[in-house]
């Protein structure tokens, strides 16, 4: 027996090309929901009632994203992809956090003793907001056919009060069917 002896073949592609091979969440999934969250999450009314009440626009803070799934999903770049369309709207403040805070402030911490213009302790800027969520999703297959069925639940949680001013749902439904010959 001969394995291996066909030669692969890699092509380079756009990375923003939609492409699914095996129904499981992909990144075009990441990137769309993430895309079409943020922009429902800051068309609705808390975000003009916010700045106009307190003068400034929002700083927003991405929290955890639990994967509920029955699959391993990266939720890290589902974070990161809300992330980056949250900043790059223009219309809130993004506020770091988790990891990223405690390395800044480790980063902080040791200009304290080496650095002649090092930048002064308790003068970070606190969320406003809160984004946090999960993902779960449904499997139901008969012979060759499967329905990948996700549902992604967004919230936006006021920092002060705990209010929700924001609650977004997204849901994909994915049909795979096996061809008789595959493998």
């Amino acid at each position: 027996m001969i394995a291996g002896c066909a030669p692969v073949k890699v092509g380079r592609m756009d990375s923003a090309a939609e492409v699914d091979l095996s129904g499981y969440w992909n990144d075009t999934d990441s990137r769309l929901v993430a895309e079409e969250a943020i922009r429902d999450c800051l068309g609705r009314s808390w975000l003009p009632d916010f700045s106009s009440s307190a003068g400034k626009k929002p700083r927003v803070i991405v929290g955890t994203v639990k994967n509920m799934s029955s699959e391993h999903i990266a939720t890290d770049t589902f974070v990161k992809d809300m992330e980056r369309e949250l900043i790059n709207s223009g219309k809130v403040t993004f506020v770091a956090g988790g990891a990223a805070r405690e390395e800044i402030r480790q980063e902080r911490a040791e200009q304290q003793k080496f650095s002649g213009d090092a930048k002064a302790f308790f003068k970070e800027k606190a969320a406003d907001f809160m984004l946090q969520g999960g993902i779960n999703s449904i499997l139901d297959s008969a012979g060759k056919t499967t329905l990948r069925y996700y549902q992604i639940e967004l919230e936006l949680i006021d920092m002060e009060s705990n209010e929700k001013v924001w609650i977004g749902q997204k849901k994909i439904k994915k049909l795979v069917k096996r061809s008789k010959f595959g493998l």
